[in-house]
């Protein structure tokens, strides 16, 4: 499991485990929509199986951004004193579109390694 987790951390072909996802090698800051390859430099893995096939990486990219926007507000609330201070909605707000490049990137990444052929 922690090796699934670092190679999808490093953006690796869910099949050969050498090529690239996506076009850009950092996963984490990039700005824009990603650019996938359609298949693997190494093996030709195609990683967009049918059309619409990462519509369920939405709901993916949809648990993580909630889940970053309530660990947001547990650790911004101990910075305020009343339980809940409308402050707190733009700091939540400024995480969650910094870290939305980045979750897509991820989400698609979970997504193909959930469903992989784990048989081979």
């Amino acid at each position: 499991m922690s090796n699934a987790i670092a190679h999808i951390l490093n953006n690796d072909c869910p099949h050969c485990l050498e090529g690239k996802v996506f076009k850009e090698k950092n996963i984490f800051f990039n700005i824009g929509f990603p650019k996938m390859n359609p298949y693997c430099s190494h093996c030709q893995f195609k990683f967009e199986k049918e059309p619409g096939y990462f519509f369920g990486a939405m709901y993916v990219n949809y648990g993580l951004t909630v889940a970053q926007g309530i660990a947001t507000y547990f650790i911004a609330q101990f910075f305020f004193k009343e339980t809940f201070d409308l402050r707190i909605i733009p700091i939540i707000a400024v995480v969650i579109v910094t870290m939305a490049s980045f979750n897509i990137r991820f989400s698609r990444l979970l997504w193909i390694y959930m469903f992989k052929n784990y048989s081979i």
